[in-house]
């Protein structure tokens, strides 16, 4: 009887300590000012959640309609969108957080004139880093106003302080940073404060250049009546006509050496696609050349192309301006 007793009176010393602490000031101000923090804080992360979400969806949507399209490489209109969604997912969360932390300092009951000298404080300390945060977030900003480059370009960026420049295809870009993929697969991050110049190389085309080495017993007019009529019938290959934006181009004699000639042919088609279409054109100037019994030069013939691939995964790795076969 004594222990029933004993318990009782326990469980009730226990109802009425948690009453009071329920009660309470700390109680209260948990059920009031701290239940609204913790919404204040879910809130947010759910927002931020849902503001990356959109724009991977815009994205998606975007690279979704590129590929269901005819069109063989991103139109610059695409890949500026694609940047633009990036830009102002980014910036959205940045105000989100500027947002929230104004609201708890209202639920805190912290003056925001109280904040001004430790902000001077800590504006003064940390100066040399935010005008290099500053000096990125403009930077960015006239990146992404001038349509410098956007989501998936090819680029190099001359980097301040670097004897390296960085080149790789765009996957990221923010009014921060620019996040390059090299050829290797791996990830490059550049503050864009730190881009001296950028060059893009896949703006709107690109060229494919061909070098035919012949020896220099052959004779020339031979030679360019037969690659006119390589240039007649690229146009009409089903390889080459929807990569090539006009008629191949003859160029003539780039280069004399003593034992041959290079005869230069030139094409411009979309960008990414100079590869690709240079190969082919050496397929048909080898097979025209051995049907009209002339031989080519000891070494075989090169391919350079003024890059400006696109932006198609990687627009073959190298992206140098020589390549050979």
């Amino acid at each position: 009887m004594t222990d029933l007793h004993a318990l009782t009176g326990h469980a009730v010393d226990f109802k009425a300590s948690w009453h009071g602490f329920w009660t309470g000031q700390i109680g209260v101000w948990i059920l009031t000012n701290g239940l609204r923090i913790v919404m204040l804080v879910l809130g947010a992360m759910l927002a931020a959640r849902l503001i990356n979400w959109t724009a991977g969806w815009i994205s998606r949507r975007i690279d979704a309609g590129f590929r269901e399209s005819d069109a063989l490489v991103r139109s610059e209109r695409t890949k500026h969108r694609q940047a633009v969604a990036s830009v102002i997912s980014w910036c959205s969360i940045a105000l989100l957080c500027v947002l929230v932390f104004m609201k708890l300092t209202d639920i805190l009951s912290i003056p925001v004139s109280s904040l001004v000298a430790p902000a001077a404080v800590l504006g003064a300390a940390l100066g040399f880093g935010a005008q290099r945060i500053v000096q990125d977030l403009l930077a960015g900003f006239f990146i992404i106003t001038e349509k410098q480059y956007g989501f998936g370009d090819l680029v190099q960026l001359s980097v301040q302080g670097s004897n390296v420049d960085a080149l790789g295809t765009v996957e990221d870009v923010t009014l921060r940073i620019t996040r390059l993929r090299t050829a290797d697969g791996e990830m490059s991050t550049v503050p864009n404060g730190q881009i001296v110049k950028s060059l893009n190389l896949s703006k709107d085309w690109a060229r494919a250049v061909v070098d035919v080495p012949v020896p220099t017993s052959v004779d020339l007019n031979t030679v360019n009546d037969v690659l006119r009529q390589v240039c007649d019938e690229a146009v009409d290959d089903p390889q080459l006509k929807d990569l090539l934006l006009d008629k191949p181009q003859l160029m003539g004699v780039e280069s004399i050496h003593i034992d041959n000639v290079n005869v230069r042919l030139v094409a411009r088609t979309l960008p990414g696609r100079q590869f690709e279409v240079g190969r082919r054109l050496r397929v048909l100037i080898v097979a025209k050349l051995a049907g009209a019994g002339i031989a080519t030069a000891g070494e075989p013939p090169t391919g350079g192309a003024i890059v400006h691939p696109a932006t198609e995964v990687g627009a073959e790795s190298a992206q140098g301006p020589e390549v050979s076969s």
